[in-house]
């Protein structure tokens, strides 16, 4: 009974409690004798056996860091009041003690709750010894119950931010992609090592360098939305696929960003076009990190991809729309302007020039309705577009039924041969609208000698008025000749 005695028990920095389990150990033997092999399903079967074991447990003494740690004025306060301290439901944890002491175990440890005297709650980390000499009856077992409150809510308060982070990780809107990129920074490093310093260049001598990368690339984790992105229905297919996702694009992107980090910008963005498993386009915003306890290795690195599709189609029609005339789908007057003033820059010679104004749009409108006379519009649009695709010729709208054919590069058998293709067009176009016709006065010209853009262009366009005022004069309804000055 040195134990009961000892200052160092009074003195410890840690609650202790000396407790006789010799009952315990008498229950043992009978349940024993009774043939019970299997305390763990026995105890199961029926939990108040256990709780009829914790009953016969016998507290001896406790030092005083026991009574400051649970409140309790003295001994007797403190046994008076044990169903205060264990008010949760013990079964869980008693029934680790009793089966390590059942299978002759003499040292024990485990986590549990208990209360103050006042109702706080305490977070403890029990460990239990059978002192020596004492194994044969368990008479007498030291228990410490250390207070680990700050340190399990600690754990909750990371394991809290870890589910937060998962969470935001998981559920982000945006398409977030968690990658290895430490092989990456091994071979830059190599690179240093070995004297480079113009890294774009050598980026264009050893094209495969960036081929090795992307190979070296780890693809750790995506969140569902990136799944979404790329209408993958599981990461594993996803994974599976990434050559369909970033397909030959990739490598001038990744060159792009092969040059950032070298240049040690760890925090990048750039715009990208990526595909989804289906094959659609998928124009991306992507925004690349290196996770800062990472930054010696590149161990863990962020993309982000912002899906803008939908800008993009719309910065490409308002594009289209600053250039194209909607209802012919030839190219405006603004475009006109611009072509010619860079024909007149680059000094390209020869260019071609045919002019075009339909007759009797205005009968059309008046007789037949406006949506007659677009419909006509629309048909010479198809016309020229025709007759340009496949070729560097431009066809535009530059006025409600006026257009203009530009055809640089073109010389005077070129520009015979464009018009003689134009005749076919209108041809064919008319005999299957053969009941509304479309009616051109033409007018071309090719700049000769020393002739400047606006001088060739007055030619066309005097030729064509001339042809518009011999069809009125003469209210030839027949299809116009086709004038070449």
């Amino acid at each position: 009974m040195e134990m009961l005695d000892s200052p160092f028990f009074e003195l410890s920095p840690i609650a202790m409690w000396l407790e006789d389990f010799s009952e315990v150990k008498k229950q043992f033997d009978l349940w024993r004798s009774q043939g019970v092999e299997d305390l763990l399903g026995f105890l199961q079967q029926d939990e108040s056996r256990i709780l009829e074991c914790a009953r016969k447990i016998k507290l001896l003494k406790v030092n005083s860091k026991t009574l400051e740690l649970y409140q309790a004025k003295d001994f007797e306060h403190l046994y008076q009041n044990l169903d205060l301290i264990f008010k949760e439901d013990m079964s869980k944890t008693h029934i680790k003690e009793l089966l390590a002491l059942w299978n002759g175990e003499t040292h024990f440890s485990n986590s549990a709750v208990n209360y103050t005297l006042t109702g706080e709650r305490l977070d403890i980390q029990l460990k239990g010894i059978v002192l020596p000499q004492h194994e044969h009856d368990l008479s007498l077992l030291l228990i410490t119950t250390e207070n680990i409150t700050s340190y399990i809510e600690a754990c909750r308060l990371e394991e809290k931010s870890r589910h937060l982070a998962e969470a935001r990780f998981t559920y982000s809107p945006t398409s977030l992609w968690v990658e290895d990129f430490s092989r990456i920074k091994i071979k830059l490093d190599q690179l240093r090592d070995l004297g480079i310093e113009d890294f774009s260049t050598f980026l264009d001598v050893h094209g495969d360098f960036i081929n090795d990368c992307i190979k070296d690339i780890v693809m750790i984790d995506v969140n569902q939305a990136t799944l979404e992105l790329f209408g993958a229905p599981t990461k594993e297919v996803l994974f599976k696929n990434l050559h369909k996702v970033f397909a030959q694009e990739m490598i001038q992107t990744f060159r792009e960003q092969l040059i950032e980090l070298w240049n040690g910008n760890i925090h990048h963005q750039r715009e990208a076009v990526n595909y989804a498993l289906d094959g659609s386009i998928r124009h991306v915003l992507l925004q690349f990190t290196v996770f800062p306890d990472y930054l010696d290795n590149w161990g863990m690195v962020q993309v982000a991809l912002t899906d803008i599709t939908a800008r993009k189609k719309a910065e490409k029609y308002l594009e289209y729309l600053g250039k194209h005339d909607v209802l012919t789908k030839l190219y405006n007057r603004s475009f006109y302007t611009t072509e010619i003033n860079r024909l007149q820059r680059n000094r390209q010679r020869p260019v071609s020039c045919i002019f075009m104004d339909m007759n009797s749009l205005k009968a059309i409108n008046d007789s037949l309705g406006h949506d007659a006379g677009d419909s006509v519009l629309q048909r010479i649009g198809n016309v020229l577009n025709q007759l340009v695709q496949q070729t560097p010729y431009s066809a535009c709208r530059i006025g409600g039924d006026e257009f203009v054919v530009l055809l640089p590069g073109a010389d005077e058998a070129a520009l015979q041969n464009c018009l003689q293709s134009l005749e076919e067009l209108l041809l064919v176009d008319n005999q299957f609208y053969s009941s509304q016709p479309i009616l051109l006065s033409i007018g071309s010209a090719t700049n000769q000698d020393g002739e400047s853009m606006e001088d060739m262009l007055k030619r066309a366009d005097m030729a064509m008025y001339q042809n518009k005022r011999n069809y009125y004069l003469t209210n030839n309804r027949r299809k116009p000749t086709l004038n070449n000055i």
